[in-house]
Formats: C-alpha cells, sequence, structure tokens
C-alpha cells in the first residue's frame, strides 16, 4: 500500500513538474515570437517605473500571455529587470525579449537641436522654446540667470558663447542641459585653439578671437573664404585701420534692422558699429561653428585690405582702395536681379 501511495505521489509530482515545464517552455517561446505590430510603434516607459508595471501594459496590449508567469522567468533571468526610462520606437518584427533588451540597453528615440552657425542667443533661445520635444525651464529667466546658472562669469553677456553645432538629445530634455552641453563645447575647443595660438596675432584674450569668429562667421558661408576674410581683419587691426564691417551694423541695429543698411546707420554709433569704433566690438554678434573659430586663428597672410561681395555669395577681395572702389560699382552699383551676400542653398534632389 505504501509503495503505491508513493508511486501516486512520485507520478504526480512529476506529472505537475511536466505540465509546469510545458506551461513554461511555451511561455518561454512566445517571448520570441514577433509582436502583432503591422508598422512602428512608440512607448514611453516613464522615470520610475518598475519592471512588472511594464510588464502589466505589455500584457494590456497583447504583447505577453500573462505578466504573472514574467515574475517566474525573472527568477532565472533578473539581469532583464534593469530597465532605462525614455522613448522607444519598436519595429515591426520585433519579439518581447527584443524590446525588453532594448529598454535594456537604453536604446531610445534620438532627436537632434541645431545651433545654426550666425544665429544670435535670441533666435536660439526662441528655438528651443518652439521645440515640443525639449522641457521649457527657461522662459522666464533673464540671461544674466541663464549665464550664472551656466557658470559664466557676472555679467558675460551670451552672445557668440555656445557653439554651433547639431545637439542629440532625447525627449524631456531640458533646455538648459541643451545649451550648457553647447557652453562647454564653445569653450572647450576656444581654449584648445588659443593655447595653440601664433602668438603675433592681435587679440589680448581667447574671447576677443571669439569676437572675431563671430564678424567672420557673419560676414561669409564659403569655407573658403574665411581664413581670407580673417586676413583682411587681421591686417586691419594690425595697422590701426578701422573694419567697417555690415554685420556688426547690422547687430548694433537690433529691432531697428529691416534688411536694409542706409548711410545714416553707418554713421550712427553704437558699440558694435566698426564704422563708427576702433578694433573689435565689445561682444559677439552671433553663434560660431568650429570654423570660424579655426579662421580667426589662421588668418590667411597676404596684402588685400578690402573685400565686397559679388552678388552670388562669394566676395571679391583687394589690396588697394582703387582697386576696391573699382569692384563695388562693379558689383554693388548695379546689382543683378538675382543678387545676394550670402550662398544659395543647395535644393534637395
Amino acid at each position: 500500500m505504501l509503495k503505491k501511495l508513493l508511486l501516486f505521489v512520485f507520478v504526480s509530482i512529476a506529472l505537475v513538474l511536466a505540465a509546469a515545464w510545458y506551461v513554461y517552455d511555451d511561455f518561454e517561446k512566445s517571448l520570441h515570437q514577433p509582436l502583432p505590430l503591422e508598422a512602428d510603434q512608440v512607448i514611453t516607459v516613464p522615470s520610475g517605473s518598475s519592471f512588472q508595471q511594464l510588464m502589466r501594459r505589455f500584457e494590456t496590449a497583447g504583447w505577453i500571455r500573462n505578466a504573472d508567469l514574467m515574475r517566474l522567468y525573472t527568477r532565472i533571468h533578473p539581469d532583464i529587470t534593469a530597465i532605462r526610462a525614455g522613448e522607444y520606437a519598436i519595429a515591426p518584427g520585433s519579439s518581447l525579449l527584443d524590446v525588453i533588451d532594448q529598454i535594456n540597453r537604453g536604446d531610445v528615440i534620438r532627436y537632434y537641436f541645431t545651433l545654426i552657425e550666425g544665429s544670435t542667443f535670441k533666435q536660439i533661445r526662441a528655438g528651443l522654446a518652439a521645440d515640443e520635444r525639449i522641457e521649457s525651464t527657461l522662459s522666464d529667466r533673464s540671461e544674466a540667470e541663464i549665464m550664472a546658472m551656466l557658470g559664466a562669469e557676472a555679467d558675460q553677456p551670451a552672445e557668440g558663447l555656445f557653439l554651433a553645432e547639431t545637439y542629440q538629445f532625447q525627449r524631456g530634455a531640458k533646455d538648459i542641459d541643451i545649451l550648457r552641453r553647447a557652453y562647454n563645447d564653445l569653450n572647450g575647443f576656444l581654449e584648445q585653439q588659443w593655447q595653440a595660438r601664433d602668438e603675433s596675432l592681435p587679440y589680448d584674450n581667447a574671447y576677443e578671437a571669439l569676437i572675431m569668429a563671430s564678424i567672420i562667421e557673419k560676414e561669409t558661408g564659403v569655407p573658403d573664404e574665411r581664413s581670407r576674410i580673417a586676413g583682411v581683419f587681421v591686417r586691419r587691426l594690425n595697422i590701426g585701420m578701422r573694419l567697417q564691417t555690415d554685420p556688426t551694423v547690422i547687430y548694433g541695429m537690433g529691432d531697428r534692422y529691416e534688411g536694409r543698411i542706409r548711410r545714416s546707420d553707418l554713421q550712427q554709433p553704437t558699440p558694435w558699429n566698426t564704422y563708427t569704433i576702433d578694433g573689435l566690438p565689445p561682444t559677439p554678434i552671433a553663434m560660431v561653428g568650429r570654423e570660424a573659430i579655426v579662421a580667426a586663428f589662421n588668418p590667411l597672410e597676404g596684402n588685400e585690405l578690402y573685400f565686397v561681395a559679388r552678388g552670388d555669395g562669394t566676395h571679391h577681395f583687394s589690396a588697394t582702395l582703387r582697386e576696391h572702389n573699382n569692384a563695388v560699382n562693379r558689383y554693388q552699383r548695379n546689382r543683378r536681379s538675382d543678387y545676394r551676400s550670402s550662398p544659395a542653398v543647395e535644393s534637395e534632389q
């Protein structure tokens, strides 16, 4: 009798274990099956979410048969519970384990925000505020408060102190964090160039070189012209000649600028008007890219002191005032109907 009872218990346990193994094996196989997706789907894992909460969501969505069975699975594979918050794009053909692995790795959707060369701090603030993917935290902050948050010196103007570059972020990134990256990148690259500079350059500090770079940035978008324009302005500084560059006039005009500079504007003193002040203006006039900074530290040697826009986005350079005046008559006094001072934007093919 005892032997029969023991046999019955043994067989029962064996059957239960076999059934349990069958259920588990079938469940594990289901984790490798493609999810019922016909197109990319975006899911968000909020900060503070637990693995089990996520599994409940997947159960409701029909991505998993039983969230409770996942508890057993995680006892065998505890490493998969380390999920990361963020926004994820789930592609058709992905299995549940693929999705969990993606969330474990933090492979979130990446977005991009570009600080455009030649843009102003005012324009950057507006762009950040208008981007719904970025959390706005600076709308009520003054420029001085923002710079203090970045660790800048007291009363340091923001203009020019953010590297014009494309920055990657994920949804929910704070505007101040993007600015901090751009601010640190600018300072790091500028200091690198300053340490490697030719000490004969007419800059008392790296900030003056940045001011020069901002003028170069606004004067041309043609890569081959940057160092040549830098050469013109460096030679002018060296001989005490005023820079007389239109972008500084425009910047000094602020909201008064309506797309055209008049003779009276050239004669109207502002702190930035290089037709009325000697040397460099007090601050940069725009955000710059790495290329403009490199040009400011590497002016092209030569004897040219003048340049004028041809109307196709490039410039004519001259060594003498007579040659320059002739070029002005040729390119400025009789402008073509398609005249432009900056390069044409190539259309997408």
